[in-house]
């Protein structure tokens, strides 16, 4: 039976490059109800480009999925989400907070903290072309516009235009001067904002992220806000999810082994190479599984020495689990 806990409530942050389509298969082994995201999918690359399916195809097993977009343009993004939506994604995520240079020369991102009418208005439109819900993620501020008043009034406009959720990177963006690795660990964090976000707009679903990596932790900012996003804990040590459908989803169902999610993964790289796929593009997302166990660093090599070889199949995890 579906658990009736809101699907927020534990959520994996997209991840250029890591949240793609092969390691949202992989956590969903893991946990059947936290929220998936993907990666960042601009609104040129869906509305010019001729493969959508690229950008777009998941497996039905990734529900409850969210597709994050970027762009500036509330009319292309209206119609990209629109095109989510047919696609079957369950959310639709502007992204707000992403300081790479290459985001920022397209003038989308984090430095669309600084405009908040804007965002407001990509928010309206997108919420004129879709009936799931149409959610921001974005950061406290941006050098510049950093006081907890400044980001007050950005969510002040997004609420107003119909926002269904908000989750808050619990950090600035600095967007000169530093890495995006560096906008993830330099700006302090400062959760404190984003409980007072939640008690100065009750009603509106606010999600924490950054820096959280325990249950301990996941626990505690539950009884501030309504939601806790994991990013790059979920993908070092992605088997902390295996207690998320118990912890958080009231589930009932005992939870996988480790062994268990690897036998689940051969016949799904036995798919995708049979479909063009490499088997390094799936293998490389699942060796941090056992992450803090003994065994770590041999599982790690024993698929590191083999994935990348021209004739690498399926079958090095199944000699892994008979070795």
């Amino acid at each position: 039976m579906p658990s009736s806990v809101p699907s927020h409530r534990i959520s994996v942050a997209p991840m250029m490059d890591w949240t793609d389509r092969h390691f949202r298969f992989f956590i969903r082994l893991i946990s059947k109800h936290a929220l998936l995201y993907t990666e960042m999918v601009t609104t040129g690359a869906i509305l010019r480009g001729k493969d959508n399916h690229r950008y777009l195809g998941y497996s039905k097993e990734e529900h409850p999925i969210a597709l994050q977009l970027g762009g500036d343009s509330p009319v292309a993004l209206a119609e990209c989400a629109k095109i989510g939506e047919d696609y079957g994604y369950d959310e639709i995520n502007l992204n707000v907070g992403c300081p790479s240079d290459r985001v920022q020369s397209g003038s989308f991102g984090a430095c669309l903290m600084k405009e908040p009418d804007l965002v407001a208005e990509m928010v309206s439109s997108c919420k004129t072309k879709v009936k799931i819900p149409v959610t921001v993620k974005h950061r406290i501020g941006v050098n510049g516009k950093e006081s907890y008043e400044d980001l007050y009034h950005f969510v002040s406009k997004i609420k107003e235009a119909g926002v269904d959720h908000c989750i808050v990177h619990a950090r600035i963006a600095i967007l000169e001067g530093l890495s995006p690795k560096e906008n993830r660990t330099v700006p302090p964090l400062r959760y404190e904002d984003v409980y007072q976000l939640k008690q100065d707009f009750p009603d509106l679903p606010i999600t924490i992220n950054g820096g959280i990596k325990t249950h301990e932790e996941i626990k505690q900012h539950l009884t501030k806000v309504d939601g806790v996003m994991i990013g790059r804990a979920a993908y070092d040590h992605p088997f902390l999810f295996s207690d998320v459908d118990s912890l958080y989803f009231g589930s009932k169902e005992t939870p996988k082994t480790r062994e268990s999610v690897l036998e689940s993964m051969i016949p799904y790289i036995r798919s995708v190479r049979e479909n063009g796929g490499k088997v390094h593009h799936v293998l490389r997302h699942i060796l941090g599984l056992y992450f803090g166990e003994r065994g770590a660093r041999e599982f790690r090599k024993y698929l590191t020495d083999r994935m990348h070889l021209v004739n690498a199949t399926e079958s090095i995890l199944e000699s892994y689990l008979t070795r």
